[in-house]
C-alpha cells in the first residue's frame, strides 16, 4: 500500500464551503448567521432536519444564496429513512483532498466537486436514547449513526485543511477567531478540533459496543418477526 504523505499545507484556511449535519442544533443558528456575516459568499451544504432548520433561520433570500441540500450537490437523492445522505464520493473528495496535490485537484475538477473547509457535525443521540425506559434493540439500532462518524473522521484526519467541529460549545471561540482573522481558521485550531472529533467518535463507538455487549441474543431475537425460510 502506498501512503499519501503530505509535505506542504496552508496555515490559515479561509472558510468557503461548510458541510453541516447535526442532531444537537443548539447555537447553530447564531453560528451559521455569523459564518455568512464574515464571508457573504460562504456556501453551506446540509441535509434533512438540519437543512430545514437553517433554511428557516436564514429566510428565502439568504437560503437561495448561501444554502444547498447535499442531494442537490451530489445529484443523489437521500435513501428512504435518511439512511444514506452524505456517503458520496463527491463529498469525500471535498473532505480528504489536499490543496497542493495536483492529482487531487484534477479529481475535484473531474467530478465537479469543491474542497470542503469545515464540517459541523454531531451524532445521533445513541447514549441518551438507550437510557430511556422502554427502548427496544430496534430503537437503539436505528440510532446508530453511520454518515456522521464518517464525516467527522474524514474531516479530522484532514485537519491539514479542514476544521472538524463537533461541539456546540466551540462555536463562540471559532466565531471569534474567524472575525479576528477575516474568515480564516488556523492550523492550531484545526488540530485541536481534530483531537476533540476523534474523542467524540471514540466515545460514541464505545457506547454502542457497551450496549450491544449487555444485550442477550434472546432480547434481540424477540424484537423482530424473523423469517426462518430461505429462498
Amino acid at each position: 500500500m502506498t501512503l499519501n504523505i503530505v509535505e506542504k499545507i496552508d496555515g490559515p484556511v479561509k472558510i468557503k464551503h461548510v458541510l453541516a449535519s447535526v442532531s444537537d442544533k443548539s447555537g447553530l443558528d447564531r453560528f451559521v448567521k455569523k459564518l455568512i456575516e464574515i464571508n457573504p459568499k460562504v456556501m453551506i451544504y446540509s441535509t434533512g432536519g438540519t437543512y430545514n432548520a437553517i433554511r428557516s433561520w436564514l429566510g428565502p433570500k439568504l437560503s437561495k444564496k448561501n444554502l444547498m441540500q447535499v442531494s442537490d450537490y451530489t445529484g443523489q437523492p437521500e435513501m428512504q429513512g435518511g439512511l444514506v445522505k452524505t456517503l458520496d464520493f463527491k463529498i469525500y473528495l471535498g473532505l480528504l483532498s489536499e490543496t497542493y496535490n495536483k492529482a487531487h485537484v484534477k479529481d475535484l475538477k473531474r467530478v465537479k466537486a469543491l474542497p470542503i473547509d469545515m464540517v459541523v457535525v454531531n451524532l445521533y443521540p445513541f447514549k441518551q436514547t438507550v437510557l430511556r425506559n422502554g427502548i427496544t434493540p430496534e430503537d437503539a439500532r436505528t440510532n446508530i449513526d453511520i454518515g456522521g462518524p464518517c464525516m467527522v473522521r474524514a474531516s479530522a484526519k484532514n485537519y491539514l485543511r479542514v476544521a472538524s467541529v463537533t461541539e456546540p460549545a466551540d462555536y463562540d471561540r471559532i466565531m471569534d477567531e474567524l472575525v479576528q482573522s477575516k474568515g480564516r481558521i488556523s492550523l492550531r485550531t484545526r488540530f485541536n478540533l481534530a483531537s476533540k472529533a476523534f474523542a467524540h467518535t471514540a466515545e460514541y463507538d464505545a457506547a454502542i459496543a457497551k450496549y450491544l455487549a449487555t444485550r442477550g441474543f434472546g432480547e434481540i431475537e424477540s424484537c423482530y418477526k424473523i423469517n426462518k425460510q430461505t429462498k
